[in-house]
């Protein structure tokens, strides 16, 4: 079995680099942190037109491309190496996955077409003021109203949620957890940003008052949906790690080369090579369990909930592991605002807390694998 690349997903690979280059260095991510919606509308345009990367995991059928998890991995791991400042993984990782998981054709024919043209900017509002990730942590509540609903309740820490002009909300009924869509204008929706440690990626929190809100799949339902398109978001945030972890560790390995001390390269001495070579390990390995995963997903197989779980533990330490290496090798320049390496840092420590941190997802696997 060859799990290597094609030649098109490398070629996707390269042109999608050569874009995040050009339009997401760390000038422009610096100049986009600061700002409260946290990216440039004119790039997001030509992510959708010129490089169809919006719409490039959603089927033909709603507007989008048709390719799979695969191609999504490879964009993914190169926005997380240039730490883009874009609602991508919100609106695709998150929305789109838990749309094209629901199996109500009416929400996919009216939603996915507007978020494959990057018209829509779209997220999901799972966690509430517990910052648990589990059906538990659901306190939010919909009641029936006419031919639609009504939510009340607080969601925290949603993915770009003061941006988005659709809000996937889960929320308790009589039947269980439904999944129910919101309008980002809706009357009684308040949307507050939040401070947070990454910049880079925009988190906010919701006030529902008695927002209206169409259900999206069935009104117990909803938990199925979210709990694929949780695995499916790990799956991709792993991606996102190991383009990051790649970074940092190419990041040190320059630095080592160049920095002269006591008339040597600092790479030549052992402390620095063992940094290096236990970080090239760790992203090598990281690598592995992302692409797995992202072949799983790919394959819509039954190790998916394993190997989700895997795949964002590993990569979640290797990531934040190679980000605090790259600041000790580069000493005191690395802990300074002006070098990159604390942004990579602030990101690698946001990634392992999403979705659950590292903890969490080996106590999910080991009761996944029936340990």
């Amino acid at each position: 079995m060859n799990f290597a690349f094609s030649e098109e997903q490398e070629e996707l690979r390269k042109s999608v680099r050569r874009f995040l280059e050009d339009k997401s260095p760390s000038t422009e991510v610096r100049r986009l942190m600061e700002t409260t919606e946290g990216y440039d509308a004119a790039v997001w345009d030509q992510m959708a037109n010129q490089l169809g990367l919006q719409g490039l995991a959603i089927p033909e059928e709603f507007g989008g491309s048709g390719y799979g998890y695969v191609e999504l991995i490879v964009v993914l791991e190169e926005m997380g190496r240039a730490l883009l400042c874009a609602p991508y993984f919100s609106t695709i990782a998150l929305a789109a996955n838990a749309l094209l998981a629901s199996g109500d054709d009416a929400a996919k024919k009216e939603f996915l077409p507007g978020i494959a043209s990057g018209e829509t900017i779209a997220t999901v509002a799972l966690t509430e003021d517990s910052g648990r990730w589990d059906e538990a942590g659901i306190t939010a509540t919909a009641n029936k109203a006419g031919d639609g609903y009504t939510l009340d309740g607080t969601k925290s820490f949603v993915l770009d949620g003061h941006t988005a002009s659709l809000i996937l909300v889960a929320a308790r009924t009589g039947a269980g957890i439904g999944l129910f869509a919101v309008d980002g204008g809706a009357a009684g929706l308040t949307r507050t940003p939040l401070s947070t440690m990454d910049q880079t990626r925009k988190q906010a929190r919701l006030e529902l008052s008695g927002v209206p809100a169409r259900l999206v799949g069935g009104e117990g339902d909803g938990w199925r949906i979210l709990g694929k398109t949780l695995d499916l978001a790990a799956i991709a945030l792993a991606a996102e790690q190991v383009g990051g972890a790649q970074l940092c560790l190419e990041m040190a390995v320059q630095y080592a080369k160049d920095r002269v001390q006591f008339g040597r390269p600092i790479g030549s001495f052992q402390a620095i090579k063992h940094k290096c070579a236990d970080m090239l390990l760790e992203v090598e390995s990281a690598k592995s369990a992302a692409y797995y995963a992202g072949w799983a997903a790919a394959e819509d197989n039954d190790e998916v909930p394993v190997v989700a779980s895997l795949a964002k533990a590993y990569c979640s330490d290797a990531y934040f592991h190679a980000a605090a290496e790259n600041i000790q090798i580069h000493g005191g320049i690395g802990f300074t605002w002006e070098h990159d390496a604390h942004l990579y840092f602030k990101r690698a420590k946001s990634s392992e807390l999403l979705f659950g941190d590292p903890a969490y997802h080996r106590e999910l696997l080991a009761q996944r694998i029936g340990l």
